[in-house]
């Protein structure tokens, strides 16, 4: 079994995802078999005094990449986007980014 911190690999900081912040929407990138469960009950037990109210989850395929005419892929990713409740706590990574 995995544990939270196997679940949950690292936060993603883009334009997109601080834009999210005031609406307490947080993006992780997740291990590739993690369910919607698993990443609810990681952020609750990493993330103490956080209830997530909803969680979804996009399948990023690898980009195309090349060096010289050698081509190959990087590999494929999950992200999640998890929302918290009104009344839970903020994550504080994300507190000095909004």
């Amino acid at each position: 079994m995995k544990t939270a911190r196997d679940i949950i690999i690292k936060p993603i900081i883009t334009e997109a995802s601080v834009s999210n912040l005031a609406s307490k929407k947080y993006t992780f990138a997740v291990a590739k078999d993690a369910t919607k469960v698993d990443i609810k009950r990681a952020c609750e037990e990493i993330f103490s005094g956080v209830k997530v109210k909803k969680v979804a989850v996009i399948n990023c395929s690898g980009k195309l990449k090349r060096m010289g005419r050698n081509e190959g892929y990087r590999p494929d990713w999950k992200k999640a986007i998890v929302t918290v409740t009104e009344d839970s706590k903020t994550i504080e990574f994300f507190d000095n980014l909004a």
